[in-house]
């Protein structure tokens, strides 16, 4: 019944359009006259597609539970070439990696065959990072939610060409925070992203360091990289089979790249890095025994305050810093995070063995919002559009060569961004902005939700939804903005900032 019902408000709306087409141009055709055109010119066959890809958001595959018969895996720290310079070198490779057992599957890494290491800077800390490209491909490194110029950036105009290297410097700036990596080159993002070119990023401070949490890495301290893939007969991850133009989504769950992952804890309180990985797939976490947990930290940095929840919700690109305090758990039940589907995403094992005594302090941060930033006017608007290949930002695609807005170094303005609900309904669209951290103000006029209230690089946008930013870039150049489904990126829904 459902499909009936959207075949016919989509064929509805196409006779809406055809018939009004001699006249004069609504605003709606004035704002997007190459989609609404599109749309006229559209056969069966294309809506056929368009109604499946859009669909496939509606009714999401489901994943297969974890079996939990491997360890998780921990990505590896990466060490310093060079202890005076701070220097790191990071190549994007290509290699094969036995994700399913007894078999090798074709994979794309960071120093490495699948995935990458975690680096780790302290603020305070120049960097110096050698990048070389040691694909067939050409490929950008770019360094989600790190606070750099535009230059270092790594965005699609920072293209390497396959044996390609180059060497950005920049100081770290920023508080403590846990950030990625990822390629970035125009029209080629998700499939890189897909066949595993993903690292992490942490930066430390002298207050991450006197607070006293869980800090021991990969053991009370654990970062979950969240990535749902689709493996063909042979084991393969055949991206071009299975892409999605609305967001190419998987039945199978790999976290931090390990297939049917279980995650062994002492009884203590567990600090668990959460990073939505995945091209398009949103993930709500929650405990199976109900517990709650306390999130500490959105993408940017520290909560004020720790705030008690019994689950999360993150799109894609998205991260949250959560407290879990296994030593109150039962280790007779099955314990496991799952998502809103109730899938078993993690099961844990609880350990006989007590851990560190840590705590989670009562304040955390000083972030602010101030009066003058709330009541500031908005100077940008950004309308989020469309479905499959015809999305577009302010009903543009993505033009290299068009700078979109300007912005002034080290002056906060307001954002608004507004979801437009398409001939389908719409679907959420997470909006993310290159190279500052930006605080919301609101979420349809109403005050964002209290784990929302710190620093943030991409925000999740529902239909019809309006949400307003404060956003300073401390540095100079060219940024990009764009929809982080890899797809929607991929197919021209971004835009240009242009710093001066």
């Amino acid at each position: 019944m459902g499909i009936k019902i959207k075949l016919a408000a989509v064929a509805m709306s196409i006779l809406v359009i055809s018939g009004c087409s001699n006249n004069s141009q609504s605003d709606d055709e004035k704002n997007h006259p190459t989609m609404n055109h599109n749309m006229e010119e559209m056969d069966h066959s294309t809506m056929g597609d368009m109604m499946e890809g859009h669909m496939s958001h509606d009714e999401v595959v489901l994943l297969n539970d974890s079996t939990g018969e491997n360890e998780l895996k921990i990505p590896t720290l990466l060490s310093r070439d060079n202890e005076e310079d701070i220097v790191y070198t990071v190549r994007a490779q290509k290699g094969k990696t036995e994700i399913v057992d007894g078999t090798k599957t074709n994979t794309y890494g960071y120093n490495g065959s699948f995935l990458g290491p975690m680096l780790r800077f302290e603020k305070g800390d120049t960097v110096k990072i050698r990048t070389i490209n040691e694909l067939d491909e050409e490929t950008t490194f770019h360094w989600h939610g790190l606070e750099v110029a535009a230059d270092a950036d790594g965005g699609p105009h920072d293209a390497l060409q396959p044996g390609e290297e180059k060497v950005i410097e920049f100081e770290v700036t920023q508080e403590a925070s846990t950030l990625w990596f990822n390629p970035h080159p125009h029209g080629k993002t998700s499939e890189q992203v897909y066949n595993g070119l993903a690292g992490l990023i942490y930066i430390d401070d002298e207050n991450s360091k006197s607070l006293q949490l869980p800090n021991v890495y990969g053991e009370n301290d654990v970062p979950l990289i969240f990535q749902d893939r689709v493996f063909d007969d042979e084991n393969q991850l055949n991206y071009k089979s299975v892409m999605n133009e609305d967001g190419t989504i998987g039945d199978t769950l790999l976290i931090n790249g390990t297939l049917n992952p279980k995650l062994t804890v002492n009884k203590e309180k567990v600090r668990l890095r959460l990073l939505n990985g995945s091209n398009a797939r949103n993930y709500t976490f929650k405990l199976n025994t109900g517990d709650s947990f306390v999130q500490i930290a959105t993408d940017g940095g520290f909560l004020n305050e720790p705030v008690t929840l019994n689950e999360v919700t993150l799109t894609p690109s998205e991260r949250a810093e959560i407290v879990v305090d296994f030593s109150k758990l039962d280790n007779g039940s099955d314990l496991a995070l799952i998502n809103e589907e109730g899938t078993i995403l993690l099961p844990f094992e609880l350990s006989d063995a007590g851990g560190k005594v840590t705590k989670v302090p009562g304040v955390m941060n000083d972030f602010s919002l101030s009066d003058e930033e709330i009541n500031l006017p908005v100077t940008k608007k950004i309308e989020l559009f469309g479905m499959m290949n015809m999305v577009s930002i302010n009903g543009k695609k993505f033009d290299p060569e068009r700078i979109d807005f300007t912005q002034q170094q080290g002056v906060t303005e307001v954002w608004e961004i507004y979801n437009k609900p398409d001939m389908m309904g719409g679907m959420i669209h997470p909006f993310h902005i290159h190279g500052a951290q930006f605080k919301i103000i609101s979420r349809n006029g109403e005050t964002p939700p209290e784990n929302e209230r710190g620093w943030k690089d991409s925000i999740s946008v529902a239909p019809d939804e309006t949400v307003k930013i404060a956003i300073q870039f401390k540095h100079k150049g060219v940024y990009m903005f764009h929809c982080h489904i890899l797809e929607h990126e991929d197919n021209g829904m971004m835009g240009q900032v242009k710093v001066e």
